[in-house]
């Protein structure tokens, strides 16, 4: 049974509709004037609202736009013997779902009620699944305890709502597409969709044809149109992970999209408009990236509105265990076996362990455990991480903490750095990847710096200028 309000000055009308769909067992309450109906709504909920569009103390738009301001949800049908084409846009655009010309049938008008509530009901469905989609990026549901972790949610919390874009930085592995999923189960936006885009993962060639979209014939291939990501996520957020990976081509695309809120599919001729909020991603130092002409500078100042670092793993103390232990819940579930917990000594081997791929190790090592270990609980042996080293025992040299002796005098930190790579270099025959895996940076990292400073060698095929140095 549906609550349904029926406003209508002429009484034999309201009387013949209060009848009609009370006999398809409804609960009908009426009303002779629109000011009367908008205090109804104010004490009162309705699944459907029958206005008509004249009446006396207020018209039916200003029930329809006091019904949308109280009652969002609640479905309005107007009915109208006078109203124009003009009067019926402006209704439809203040939401209301159908308009009926007078005279009409009663069963006419039931049919067009049954029809709206199919229509809440069908919404309904999808809020609900909409909500079970999000509720695993709700900050509540997010696992961890540890200080550092906390004060990136409190941050998601502050900046949910507002439309800025964020830029989310940490190693791979830590959760940042979760971390935007949470930007979004927050924010106004979350009724519209959360889509996420793994640049790196995307050849640059089709890269563009992902987030914008094509017009058919726009290549070889392209049957027909196809909506890029940007228009799926309109009015939700689109989440760009890896951005760091972009080429400068496809960068001054995305900067052109942030700055006029337009795109262009390929092969297309007009502009479409889109309402999207930004959430980006990286695992690289973008400053960095700035400086090495790999990044442009508009756009890192166009996506760093709001930025979240996320720390490493080996940073979050104890998080580690609860996130072995949500894990093995998790994966017993699915297995259909008996929750299994974890010796000692495994526990011992989780926090000793540094986790390099952070959470999607951990997690990765938890299911393994789960699926090979035939215990009632998970031993060290299960996780496939060796064993805990004994906190007494000395490091081995090679995992020791680099150390040296700073003169009294003291020395430019910039030049400790050249000596460090001369070093580095010297060792590894002047193979600068080697080096770089030798000083624990990236390949990117290791030219840079070899350029920054200034470093040649006549094996190498080409002699870098040195850069021009800031200040």
């Amino acid at each position: 049974m549906a609550s349904i309000l029926v406003v209508e000055d002429h009484s034999a009308l309201r009387d013949a509709l209060a009848i009609g769909l009370g006999t398809q067992g409804h609960h009908v309450v009426t009303c002779p004037r629109g000011d009367a109906a908008i205090r109804t709504l104010e004490t009162q909920s309705f699944d459907v609202v029958v206005t008509d569009l004249r009446l006396p103390g207020a018209d039916g738009l200003q029930v329809l736009e006091a019904t949308k301001a109280c009652q969002p949800r609640t479905a309005v049908i107007l009915m109208t013997a006078h109203g124009t084409m003009e009067s019926v846009v402006q209704a439809l655009r203040l939401g209301a779902l159908d308009f009926i010309e007078k005279p009409f049938d009663i069963e006419e008008m039931g049919a067009r009620v049954e029809k709206a509530l199919e229509q809440g009901n069908l919404a309904n469905r999808v809020r609900v699944l909409q909500e079970d989609l999000l509720a695993p990026y709700r900050p509540e549901n997010i696992v961890g305890e540890s200080s550092s972790l906390q004060a990136a949610l409190d941050r998601v919390r502050k900046v949910a709502h507002a439309r800025a874009n964020v830029l989310i930085t940490g190693e791979t592995g830590t959760g940042k597409e979760l971390v935007a999923g949470a930007l979004h189960a927050l924010s106004p936006r979350r009724q519209g969709e959360f889509v996420a885009v793994n640049c790196a993962a995307i050849p640059d060639t089709l890269l563009e044809s992902e987030l914008f979209g094509h017009e058919r014939g726009a290549f070889t291939g392209a049957a027909r149109r196809r909506l890029g990501r940007f228009e799926k996520a309109n009015r939700g957020t689109l989440f760009l992970d890896e951005i760091g990976d972009m080429s400068l081509a496809t960068q001054a695309k995305i900067l052109r999209v942030l700055q006029d809120g337009r795109i262009e599919r390929l092969g297309g001729e007009e502009s479409v408009t889109v309402d999207v909020r930004v959430v980006a991603a990286t695992h690289r130092d973008l400053e960095a990236e700035v400086r090495a002409g790999r990044f442009r500078e508009d756009l890192y100042y166009r996506l760093n509105v709001v930025s979240i670092h996320l720390p490493p793993l080996r940073e979050r103390g104890d998080d580690v265990v609860l996130l072995a232990r949500h894990f093995a819940v998790e994966f017993c579930a699915d297995l259909k076996r008996a929750p299994l917990g974890f010796t000692p000594e495994a526990l011992a081997v989780l926090r000793e362990h540094r986790w390099p791929g952070n959470v999607r190790e951990l997690r990765n090592a938890v299911e393994r455990a789960v699926l090979l270990t035939e215990a009632e609980v998970i031993g060290p042996a299960d996780l496939g991480l060796g064993t805990p080293r004994p906190r007494s025992a000395p490091e081995p040299q090679a995992q020791d903490t680099f150390r040296f002796s700073l003169p009294d005098q003291g020395v430019p930190l910039k030049e400790a750095e050249r000596q460090i790579l001369l070093t580095a270099l010297e060792r590894t025959g002047w193979v600068q990847k080697e080096a770089a895996r030798l000083l624990g940076i990236t390949k990117r990292a290791m030219h840079y710096k070899v350029e920054l400073h200034g470093i040649t060698h006549p094996s190498w095929t080409k002699n870098r200028p040195r850069p021009e140095e800031d200040g």
